[in-house]
């Protein structure tokens, strides 16, 4: 992506809101550069990557939406938030996805000496995740991987261990939207500088999922790969449909406001 991330934090942040969600307006080097500046000025963050389905889920779950809208840095990763932006008139740059994000920061973080921390996912992918990220940039520094449970009664353990490990980062891969919900009740009790909810993405590093090849992710068919490998997540992928209708309906309601009233 880029070679070193520049220390200017000059440029202006803009938002976007789809569907009472507020999505950051950024390219992914606009991202790294807030986030080197984050870690370097020792602001506390939390990072969401926003897809359809999260703002589907925020509809109906008013905690999560304000966790949503109340995050640091608010990623869109999805083509269907490229998409919905532009049929609102408040087009946003580009996708920048949890999974490009997460390689991203183990390169940056290679470079600067940062220690990464990964949580979550099914036993052994985090490790797995761990040594693929590793091969890549060999001077990265994980601090430590667990997979945990986001119950309240693991948290203190949780934590504990973290804290351990003195990481700069935290990658919480518990789904959504339990992973930013548990990133939101632990923040404070955490001595770290970035944590981030980053879903399915240990699988995909680990190889225990295989991504849409590059030309299908460019034509915005990411999410119907996966469908077609992973048929089970049906269900999931009835927010993509839901999300679209909504979009719309509030664009038609918004055009007839704007004749009515000028």
């Amino acid at each position: 992506m880029i070679e070193s991330i520049t220390n200017n934090f000059s440029f202006k942040m803009e938002s976007v809101k789809i569907l009472n969600v507020i999505i950051d307006n950024i390219s992914m080097v606009d991202a790294l550069i807030s986030i080197e500046h984050f870690i370097k000025e020792s602001y506390k963050s939390h990072i969401v990557t926003i897809n359809p389905e999260f703002i589907m889920q925020a509809q109906t779950n008013e905690n999560f939406r304000n966790v949503l809208n109340n995050a640091r840095l608010r990623l869109p990763d999805g083509i269907g938030i490229v998409l919905a932006s532009k049929i609102i008139g408040k087009p946003i740059k580009e996708r920048v996805t949890g999974v490009d994000t997460v390689y991203e920061l183990a390169r940056i973080s290679a470079l600067n000496g940062w220690r990464i921390f990964l949580l979550g996912a099914a036993p052994g992918v985090a490790e797995k995740a761990a040594s693929e990220l590793m091969k890549k940039y060999p001077t990265l520094q994980i601090a430590g991987t667990y997979a945990g449970s986001p119950h309240p009664d693991e948290e203190k353990e949780i934590c504990d261990k973290i804290n351990q490990t003195y990481s700069d980062i935290l990658l919480v891969a518990y789904g959504s939207p339990n992973q930013d919900l548990w990133i939101a009740r632990n923040l404070d009790k955490l001595n770290i500088k970035i944590a981030m909810g980053v879903g399915g993405t240990f699988d995909f590093i680990a190889g225990v999922a295989k991504r849409a090849p590059q030309w299908i992710r460019k034509i915005g068919l990411e999410w119907f790969y996966r469908l077609m490998r992973e048929p089970y997540r049906w269900r999931r992928m009835l927010a993509l449909p839901k999300f679209a209708l909504k979009i719309i309906f509030s664009r038609l309601v918004n055009k007839k406001r704007e004749l009515q009233f000028g």
